[in-house]
């Protein structure tokens, strides 16, 4: 098939990756240009398969006779792969890292030598694959291919025995050949019960075999392989050492785990550094102050847990990263490079990645796409339209979404998200939570960012603002969550550590930490982000220089299955890489294009001298023209000549086919170029002919034209009097409203004299106007707008004089009026206190007697009835006691019968039916009590009960629907801690704190003895505890507190005030499913030393932080 596609036009074969191979060739060929091919598409669509089968076609074609080269160039594939690629829940051979292959040609265009540049590896995964996921693969293959003698040297068992490979996913891809070759002891308990994974590509047992051949072609000695693997497990075996607090650390530092001095034996001697250095840079770190001495003073300040954890995956993570740059240089050094004239580079990155959690890994990754994606449209839809647009060509204009608002988000030097991570990591405490909220603060109004609830994923909707900002990229919005942005941005070594490791007797390990420095400070770290933004531009700059062929790859299932096509999840991807305006611009553009001098230098050698002699573009149209090509299959410009797809391989065809052939399109060319003269003759002809026509016309069309310009004129000289004398008759109007208002006031005479003044001035004026013609227009206009500023200015003096002396007159009736009403209403309010006071003075003598007799007669009958209640009460309680014993037996038998029942029914395969729960006396007696009362609101709706609260004036109506209604609530709750996971413990819903929800248990079991004690249900009463809402053992330090207002026995009002989120304000009627159901007595409250304060306070409070006033339920009619 390689032989197939090559030097063949596009269109001529179906559509495959060697076809653009051959293009990038022949198209360096032709314009001396480096050309570039970028292969993107999400994961698992094949851009690493394609790329292979890119670099396979340029060095099979154009590489040496030996081959040497060309196998170098292939052999770096399975070791980058090996070191670079993992299993992912998308794709089974995922690359996380970015790479940039070059294939190099000398002057005669055959391959000399090759380059990769790679970008962004993903450093995370080497500490903490996800579930689902896998670690690298060459950790799986050191495990399941190597032979055993290596794998006991380097202390490598199974994967379940290293803490960074059991977390992800720890079964081994094998082949049912290779899976005989596994041992017991080096397979996972999940691979020995779910087996191996399967996939036609990947086999860890076989691949390493094929990896440690090609690191052997690539030059690399026994012992340098042989360091490799070392150091690989050594990032295995650092991932083993754990660390706990020291209870001995007066200053909260922690120690290694005891049982884990064996892993860092190991590792220590892998690394062949000393266990003891290594254990004591791992626990601690040097600080060096800028006083004390000439370097300063030398402090060792201990580590706490989680950053002795941090600083041991920093440590894995630079080894990991360092030596897949070693094994990167040492590819392109084994590479033999000649002298370069041109290259062509194909380009592999990581596609567009969105998760349920993204980080700092996707977000340079959908970085890096949308740099693409923009580089993609200006060189396919912008700079084509730009070319069709000015070649004249009349295609219509394709538009396409512009993403350089998305890349100013990321990367602007200001308030770019990229600057304001780095200025946050520079902060001597810096926060992800400050970080977050200064990339909102940056971009209030942007359309491209937003706040996580915003997102479409209801997973997503629970993030905090502070913790996450949503982006919305070219494929679609991408929530990123911002908690390991900094540490992922700085992913630098303590000094402690990096001396450390730098003093390893290993060769491979010192080699791999020559070139780091370490970090002088935090103000001058260089961080991983604008180190990939440099690395990117680079790239870019690289791309923008050199011809561009695109590679679209498309994934066709989910399922990463073959013979499986889901047609929307391809429609997606080809919408979301711009693809509908490419084919767009297809459907209307020429995507072959050749200048005229080109095409004419083609095809010259093919025709006979006197068509030689054309020139180029003369030459272009008779050949196009004379081969029956239909018009609309290409299309003259105005340097170039343009081709549909296809159509340009057809007509190089014809143009290459036989002499015989060739005799009659030369044949054809000359009846076109005959006939194209003869229609041009015939063209000037008419041309003449439609001239002189067109002077007969114009002679003609002058007296019209004589006629017209002398009517002008003396419209233009007389015109403006006519009309300025129309304008001063329609004054004769304003004249009359001007009598009209004189006619209104007291002192008219000199106003009449005034009008009749204006009256003669406007006759005097229209008779000049009429009877001089040595006026011009600007006089007569003047003496025009003398007239009317006149005639205005007289008719605001009457309108003023008019309304003065309106004014005046309505004044002094008022003043009159308000002197009457103010006599009257002192005279009235005299009386009516005098009458007040006598009649106050009345009712306090009748209350007061009152009172004091009804407060005497009801203390006696209190206590006759405290001691028969107390009587009465005493006999209910035994016969309850009673009752329960029976309840208890029968419940006890139901249970014996029930287990009888179920053994037959196990015997002859018969069911057991249940019968219906027994029902104490006690609850029947109760809903009998139920059924007494004076309203029956069981049947009642939640509206009909809120409606009848808030509008009701009956006070029994309304206590019974109060209590109805929170008797409900307490119902629902109820059911719903009942109904509750019993693994879940959260406080987040509980409607009052826990020491009130607590003792309202208590206060369950008291004895209908206490329940006399009824509060008064018409008081106002007020509360304040404090409460802690979370469980966080972190968050024990924090608390807040809780207001409620108790209208008579229930809550009203009721307010939430937290130290770290704002103030919850609640009120009855509207939030009553988040506020507290309980009764005052049941609360506890009252009992509660410390907890009632005054209604001053809570208003104080709650007006504070935006409460409204509150209005009880029996008041809110009048409101």
């Amino acid at each position: 098939m390689i032989r197939n596609y090559k030097g063949k036009s596009l269109g001529q074969l179906p559509p495959h990756v060697f076809a653009i191979a051959d293009k990038a060739y022949r198209d360096m060929q032709v314009l001396k240009q480096s050309q570039s091919i970028i292969v993107s598409g999400e994961s698992g669509a094949g851009k690493t398969e394609s790329t292979k089968h890119l670099l396979k076609f340029l060095c099979h074609n154009w590489g040496e006779e030996s081959g040497i080269l060309e196998q170098k160039i292939l052999d770096a594939n399975p070791v980058l792969e090996a070191f670079g690629n993992a299993k992912t829940t998308r794709n089974n051979n995922s690359s996380r890292f970015g790479k940039f292959i070059e294939v190099h040609f000398d002057k005669d265009f055959k391959v000399c030598g090759g380059h990769i540049s790679h970008y962004l590896l993903e450093k995370s995964r080497v500490c903490s694959p996800d579930g689902d996921e896998r670690n690298y693969h060459i950790f799986y293959m050191l495990m399941a291919g190597a032979p055993e003698k290596l794998r006991q040297s380097l202390g490598l068992t199974k994967p379940d025995d290293f803490n960074y490979l059991k977390s992800g996913c720890s079964r081994y891809f094998t082949k049912p050949s290779s899976e005989k070759k596994l041992s017991l002891s080096q397979k996972s308990e999940d691979h020995n019960k779910q087996g191996p994974l399967k996939d036609i590509l990947l086999d860890d047992v076989e691949d390493f075999s094929e990896l440690d051949q090609a690191l052997t072609r690539l030059g690399l000695t026994d012992s340098e392989r042989l360091q490799i693997y070392a150091t690989v497990a050594a990032v295995l075996h650092l991932g083993n050492v754990a660390f706990e607090d020291n209870p001995d650390d007066s200053r909260g530092g922690c120690r290694m785990i005891p049982s884990k001095d064996r892993s860092l034996l190991t590792a220590s001697k892998l690394l062949e550094i000393d266990p003891s250095e290594l254990k004591q840079a791992l626990v601690s770190r040097v600080m060096q102050s800028s006083r004390g001495g000439m370097k300063g003073t030398v402090i060792m300040v201990p580590l706490k847990v989680y950053e002795a954890n941090n600083a041991r995956d920093a440590l894995a993570k630079a080894i990991y990263s360092n030596l897949f740059d070693y094994i990167v240089n040492k590819i392109n050094r084994s590479i033999p490079f000649q002298a370069s004239s041109y290259y062509i580079g194909v380009l592999d990155i990581a596609g567009f990645e969105f998760f349920t959690v993204n980080s700092f890994e996707q977000f340079c990754i959908n970085y890096c796409n949308e740099k693409l994606q923009q580089f993609f449209n200006e060189r396919i839809l912008k700079y084509e339209q730009e070319l069709y647009k000015k070649e004249g060509l009349g295609v219509p204009e394709i538009t396409y979404v512009d993403n350089q608002g998305c890349i100013d988000l990321i990367e602007a030097k200001t308030n770019g998200i990229f600057t304001l991570l780095d200025e946050e990591s520079k902060l001597p405490k810096p926060s992800y939570t400050h970080f977050t909220g200064e990339v909102h603060k940056a971009w209030p109004n942007e359309y491209r960012i937003g706040l996580p609830r915003s997102s479409k994923l209801k997973a997503h909707r629970s993030i905090r603002d502070d913790e996450g900002f949503l982006v919305r990229h070219f494929a679609g919005a991408v929530c990123y969550q911002t908690k390991y942005f900094i540490e992922k941005n700085n992913d630098a070594l303590h000094a402690s550590l990096e001396s450390i490791i730098k003093e390893s007797r290993n060769k491979l390990i010192e080699t791999l930490f020559s070139t780091s420095m370490a970090q002088k400070g935090k103000l001058n770290f260089v961080s991983v982000g604008s180190k990939f933004k440099t690395q990117l531009g680079e790239l870019m700059e690289k791309l923008k220089s050199n011809g561009t062929n695109f590679i679209r790859c498309i994934k066709p299932n989910n399922k990463m299955v073959d013979h499986q096509f889901d047609g929307s999840l391809s429609l997606m991807q080809l919408k979301c890489s711009g693809m509908i305006s490419v084919l767009e611009l297809m459907e209307y553009g020429y995507p072959s294009r050749t200048s005229f001098a080109d095409l004419h230098s083609m095809y010259k050698d093919y025709l006979p001298k006197e068509l030689k002699q054309l020139n180029p573009k003369t030459f272009c149209e008779a050949m196009l023209h004379s081969l029956k090509l239909q018009e609309k299959d290409f299309k003259f410009g105005i340097t170039k000549v343009f081709f549909r797809p296809g159509k340009f391989a057809e007509f190089d065809r014809i143009m290459k086919s036989d002499p015989e052939n060739l005799k009659s399109v030369v044949a054809a060319i000359k009846k076109w170029l005959i006939k194209s003269r003869w229609i041009k003759s015939q063209f000037c002809v008419l041309t003449i002919i439609k001239m002189k026509n067109k002077i007969a016309y114009r002679r003609k069309a002058l007296i019209i034209m004589q006629k017209t310009v002398r009517g002008y004129l003396v419209r233009r000289k007389y015109g403006p009097r006519i009309t300025i004398l129309r304008n001063i008759r329609t004054l004769d109007s304003s004249l009359k409203k001007l009598e009209e208002i004189a006619s209104q006031l007291k002192q008219k005479a000199s106003v009449v004299n005034e009008i009749d003044g204006l009256k003669s001035k406007m006759a005097s004026t229209m008779e000049k106007i009429k009877l001089d013609d040595k006026m011009d227009r600007k006089a007569v206009e003047s003496m025009y707008a003398e007239l009317v500023a006149q005639v205005n200015q007289q008719m605001a003096s009457l309108q003023k004089k008019l309304q003065e002396e309106k004014i005046a007159e309505e004044q002094e009736r008022l003043r009159k009026i308000r002197e009457e009403m103010e006599r009257q209403k002192k005279l009235k309010e005299e009386e009516e206190r005098k009458l007040r006071d006598e009649e106050e003075h009345r009712k306090m003598k009748v209350e007061m007697e009152a009172r004091r007799k009804a407060e005497e007669l009801e203390r006696k009958k209190q206590e006759a009835a405290d001691r028969l209640l107390a009587e009465e009460l005493h006999k209910q309680q035994e016969k309850l006691e009673q009752d329960e014993r029976k309840y208890q037996e029968q419940l006890e038998q139901e249970r014996q019968d029930r287990e009888l029942a179920l053994r037959l029914a196990q015997e002859t395969n018969g069911q057991v039916e249940e019968s219906p729960p027994l029902i104490r006396k006690s609850d029947a007696s109760r809903k009998d009590v139920n059924a007494k009362n004076k309203y029956d609101l069981s049947k009642w709706k939640y509206s009909e009960l809120r409606d009848t609260i808030n509008t009701s004036c009956d006070i029994e109506l309304l206590e019974a629907c109060r209590h109805e209604f929170h008797r409900r609530l307490k119902v629902y709750h109820a059911w719903k801690a009942k109904n509750r996971k019993r693994t879940v413990t959260t406080y987040e819903d509980e409607r009052a704190p826990r020491s009130v929800l607590e003792s309202a248990a208590r206060s369950a079991q008291r004895t209908a003895q206490q329940k006399v004690a009824v509060l008064d249900n018409n008081g106002q009463r007020y509360f304040r505890i404090p409460f802690q809402r979370n469980n966080n053992c972190v968050d024990q330090g924090k608390r807040g507190w809780w207001y409620a207002h108790f209208d008579g026995q229930y809550v009203a009002r009721q307010m939430e005030l937290h130290p770290d989120k704002g103030a919850i304000l609640l009120v009855a009627g509207k939030d009553d499913m988040q506020m507290c159901e309980l009764s005052l007595e049941e609360t506890g409250l009252t009992r509660k030393r410390g907890a009632e304060i005054l209604e001053s306070e809570f208003n104080r409070e709650w007006e504070k932080y935006g409460g409204k006033p509150y209005v009880r339920p029996a008041d809110r009619n009048n409101h």
